[in-house]
């Protein structure tokens, strides 16, 4: 039996370079080939079904993955976009407090649980912040351009 499986994974990988050679990969991702004639397929690589069925569920599992991979990442993006709107709005309301000649009293967190109160008056700049330990400051025009207002 173990030798029934070490067969069908010498199989699997003579499949896999010999499905990929006439296919390119983008972003790491192996190009699906698509089979017309199951016949013409198996004698072209000269596979039996079984071994050229276990490459082709591998082949399905790691297109299962990358799907899981960028439905969470689309996730991740669409849960930004709130944040993004509140950071527009909140610059808009800054620039219509400094056009008004109106200081702008605003709550903000200090650490987890902890606030402080901040009178804001005229600015030209707002500071961004971006992850991964970064942040940049951009003058109030320059963020509705970093930002698309189609959010």
């Amino acid at each position: 039996m173990a030798s029934a499986s070490a067969e069908t994974a010498s199989s699997s990988s003579e499949i896999a370079t010999a499905a990929a050679s006439p296919t390119t990969e983008r972003r790491g991702i192996p190009a699906a080939q698509f089979v017309e004639d199951v016949q013409t397929f198996l004698s072209q690589l000269d596979l039996d079904v079984n071994s050229a069925l276990a490459f082709l569920q591998e082949r399905l599992q790691q297109y299962k993955l990358v799907e899981m991979k960028l439905l969470a990442q689309q996730r991740d993006l669409q849960a930004k976009i709130p944040d993004i709107e509140k950071c527009l709005d909140i610059v808009a309301t800054l620039q219509a407090k400094k056009e008004g000649g109106e200081a702008l009293t605003a709550d903000f967190e200090v650490s987890e649980g902890i606030f402080s109160r901040a009178r804001i008056e005229d600015t030209d700049s707002v500071c961004l912040w971006l992850g991964a330990n970064v942040m940049l400051e951009y003058s109030c025009d320059e963020v509705y351009l970093f930002f698309p207002t189609s959010c």
